[in-house]
């Protein structure tokens, strides 16, 4: 047995947690290059999904995330489904290691599950389109429109200062819009949620980056009322809707594998 065989451990990687008792198999769709078979692990009717895996950390890339992310869309078309943190081990390469996981654990996932039961998230994007925000920003701001119309025969060496103020004055004003906006669309999605997250923004000209978490039941209306925010705020801003994902907002289901 070579070194590097004897270093690398097998192991089970483990996907997420969910509700049920029959035998799962998911084919060839797990972990790294190996492509090993994702199937359910189950202890007195709540399952891990797993696959079998080197010991190792993977790496947070792109090809890793998909690949850990489309299990779970996978297994969610079924089931609710607690997302495990992303390269979760089990050190032991037997069913018996996450049958000892499942029972030690057991009350948690209990609970995660009846909390999440018929739940979903979703995510929400909104993203200011620069032309038109600024455009409305001249047509709503007097003082703003007014001092840029003063400035514009003007010679530019000598209106530096001024300049500088309206810059300074049209980004608290695109503040204070995409601030408003960004009320307005929570007030109107907020009441259709179990929960809400806001997450940061990147860039200025993001307003909202948002995740819901809403009862299957409740999808329908939530759909209507995105599409109807696109339809009356489009010319101002893009809606980057993203339906049906794992509750990673929701859930931080973090597993001690060590010593079981």
């Amino acid at each position: 047995m070579s070194n590097e065989q004897e270093i690398i451990k097998e192991g089970k990687y483990i996907y997420g947690i969910i509700r049920n008792s029959a035998p799962l198999n998911y084919g060839p769709i797990g972990m790294g290059k190996r492509a090993d078979v994702v199937y359910s692990i189950s202890f007195n009717g709540i399952s891990a999904i797993v696959s079998n895996s080197p010991v190792i950390i993977y790496e947070a890339r792109r090809v890793n995330m998909i690949t850990h992310e489309k299990v779970l869309e996978e297994v969610m078309k079924q089931f609710t489904v607690l997302p495990v943190r992303f390269s979760t081990i089990s050190e032991h390469n037997d069913d018996a290691g996450i049958l000892r996981i499942l029972e030690k654990d057991y009350k948690k996932f209990d609970e995660m599950l009846t909390k999440m039961d018929g739940k979903k998230e979703l995510g929400l994007k909104v993203l200011a389109h620069e032309a038109p925000i600024y455009e409305s920003i001249l047509e709503k701001y007097d003082e703003i429109r007014l001092l840029k119309a003063k400035l514009m025969n003007l010679p530019v060496d000598k209106t530096h200062y001024q300049r500088m103020k309206i810059g300074e004055m049209v980004a608290e004003a695109l503040k204070k819009e995409t601030s408003n906006y960004k009320n307005l669309i929570l007030d109107a999605l907020s009441p259709l949620s179990d929960d809400m997250k806001l997450n940061d923004n990147y860039g200025e000209m993001m307003i909202l980056n948002s995740a819901f978490l809403i009862k299957n039941s409740a999808e329908p209306l939530f759909d209507k009322v995105v599409n109807d925010l696109d339809e009356k705020y489009g010319k101002f801003m893009t809606f980057k809707y993203v339906g049906t994902l794992p509750p990673y907002n929701f859930v931080n289901l973090v597993i001690n594998t060590k010593g079981v």
